[in-house]
């Protein structure tokens, strides 16, 4: 005997502006802990094992709230991408983050691009992946 499936009431179907609206406070929640942990972790590495002072303070705030604006704007602008222009989007933001913050470390800049080479493509190839599998 063949019975209907059931369906989703409409009343209680959230619009796509309260999704719109959630997806926003998430993302940025994250850009914000991220650009935290990034502004900090630029800042210890340009401290050079010296006095912490105000110029490393306003140079790690710089860099965290930059690579939070940066992720911020990947997460609202990423979703309308085709996803292998997303990932490589991705993967080219981790890319100069990783190298950036190994360039700060007096090594030369050939390691510090090969460092951002690898982990952009890591990232790049992570991030295709997983929006591969959750394809709408």
């Amino acid at each position: 005997m063949a019975h209907a499936a059931p369906t989703v009431s409409r009343r209680h179907r959230p619009t796509r502006s309260a999704d719109a609206h959630h997806l926003g406070k998430g993302a940025l929640i994250r850009a914000l802990l991220a650009g935290l942990v990034y502004g900090v972790w630029a800042a210890f590495i340009k401290r050079q094992m010296g006095p912490v002072d105000a110029g490393n303070v306003f140079y790690g705030i710089l860099c965290g709230v930059l690579f939070a604006a940066i992720m911020f704007a990947l997460a609202r602008v990423g979703p309308r991408l085709k996803r292998e222009v997303h990932a490589a989007a991705y993967g080219v933001f981790g890319g100069v983050a990783a190298g950036y913050l190994h360039s700060l470390t007096n090594e030369s800049v050939l390691r510090a691009t090969g460092v951002g080479l690898f982990v952009g493509v890591g990232v790049g190839l992570a991030a295709f992946y997983r929006y591969y599998t959750r394809e709408p």
